[in-house]
């Protein structure tokens, strides 16, 4: 079937789109080639340039240093960038997810890394972060630290973060982009996009395959 070739960075614009406290602002620099096939419904987007993971270190929910590469090498992994006071986008992706591994068989269950990085490192302490994932998936990895560490780390998987601000009403809020990425437990490349749309059923039939390190 023919494939169009699309930049990463279109991508995150659109997705902004639909979002009301979570978003994404564009970052013309963080941009890779991804593989679309014409008329694909598919919720996954592979991308023909695979993403390296983030050097990040940072807080676990322990309080404990969190070496993302190296915890997660060799191991099939999710990272998605969020807040625990999003109001939607965040805890429904989550949940999906974690609905979604619940699915999945024990063993395979413990090969997957569920990893949710902060975007509102002032607010979501590792108490605050271990508090909240435990009502999703106590077995998330959830990280926190200094904002611009993070924001640099989000950066070299095209996904933007913007600073808390507040809004007409004077809420705090977090704009960022709500991408998922997927990395290969084969090459450690992160080379599988997912957008706010990706649904329980999507997780559900894409997981096995990412656990493998195959193309969903």
């Amino acid at each position: 079937m023919r494939k169009k070739l699309f930049a990463a960075s279109a991508l995150l614009v659109a997705a902004t789109l639909t979002l009301s406290a979570c978003g994404s602002g564009d970052d013309s620099k963080s941009v890779a080639d991804v593989s679309v096939e014409a008329g694909s419904d598919k919720a996954a987007t592979i991308l023909d340039q695979p993403f390296e993971k983030p050097d990040l270190v940072l807080t676990d929910t322990h309080g404990k240093p969190y070496d993302f590469r190296a915890e997660t090498k060799g191991r099939p992994t999710l990272i998605y960038f969020g807040y625990t006071n999003c109001p939607d986008v965040c805890p429904l992706t989550m949940s999906n997810i974690a609905v979604a591994k619940k699915q999945l068989p024990p063993a395979e269950q413990d090969k997957l890394r569920i990893v949710f990085v902060t975007t509102d490192p002032k607010r979501d302490t590792p108490a605050a972060l271990g508090k909240w994932l435990k009502g999703i998936d106590p077995q998330v990895i959830g990280l926190t630290g200094d904002f611009a560490t993070i924001q640099a780390g989000a950066r070299t998987l095209g996904i933007s973060i913007e600073p808390t601000s507040k809004d007409k009403n004077g809420k705090t809020i977090s704009m960022h982009g709500t991408q998922v990425i997927a990395f290969s437990p084969k090459t450690d490349g992160g080379y599988v996009l997912y957008g706010e749309d990706a649904t329980v059923d999507d997780y559900t039939k894409d997981l096995p395959k990412i656990i493998k390190g195959q193309n969903p």
